[in-house]
This record gives C-alpha cells, sequence and structure tokens, in this order.
C-alpha cells in the first residue's frame, strides 16, 4: 500500500510539473542563449563580425591590464616610492601607447 501511494504521489508531481513547465511559443525566443552579437536561430555559418571581435579583444586586453593595476594601490606602504610610481607609470604608458595605436589604426570605430 505504501508503495502504491508514494508512486501515485511521485507520478502526480511529475505530471504537474511538466503541465506548469510548458513553454509557449511567446518565450521560445525570450529563453534562448544568446550568445554576444550572435543570432540562435539563424545558420552558425555565417560569416564573423571582424569588428566585434576586436572590440571584445581590446576589452579583455584592458580589462586584464585593470586587473593588474590595481594591486599597486595597495602595494604603497610596502615598497619603495620610486619604484612603485616608476612601474605604474610604465604600465600605464604602456596602455596607453596601445590604445593610441588601436585608435590609430581604427579599430575603436564602430560605423566607418
Amino acid at each position: 500500500m505504501i508503495v502504491l501511494v508514494t508512486l501515485t504521489t511521485a507520478l502526480l508531481i511529475m505530471i504537474l510539473s511538466s503541465v506548469l513547465s510548458k513553454k509557449t511559443i511567446i518565450d521560445r525566443e525570450k529563453m534562448s542563449p544568446f550568445e554576444c552579437g550572435f543570432d540562435p536561430k539563424a545558420s552558425a555559418r555565417l560569416p564573423f563580425s571582424l569588428r566585434f571581435f576586436l572590440i571584445a579583444v581590446i576589452f579583455l586586453i584592458f580589462d586584464v591590464e585593470i586587473t593588474l593595476l590595481l594591486p599597486l594601490a595597495s602595494v604603497t606602504p610596502y615598497t619603495n616610492i620610486f619604484s612603485w610610481s616608476s612601474s605604474g607609470l610604465y604600465f600605464l604608458v604602456i596602455l596607453l601607447l596601445g590604445l593610441y595605436y588601436e585608435w590609430n589604426k581604427g579599430a575603436l570605430e564602430w560605423s566607418s
């Protein structure tokens, strides 16, 4: 008797969850994965936007560089101020030269 009640309860819960979890056609677009500018319903063989790729790579480079610059503030009391400022300035100059190079090459211009 206990097995029958357990199986009936489990079956009832499975049917109830199946009915309640049905997705409508309207929700299909909302529930589809959105992958960084790709249309999930389109063909996967379409050419990739090179401009989007360049912007993504530039973002990653500068994001990593910022995470390397943040610890400079926390080590200030423990280092020589000259070596601290020269290494931080050297790092910032390299970043600014890279930004100028990308700007000069037109990689930061989205519409052209």
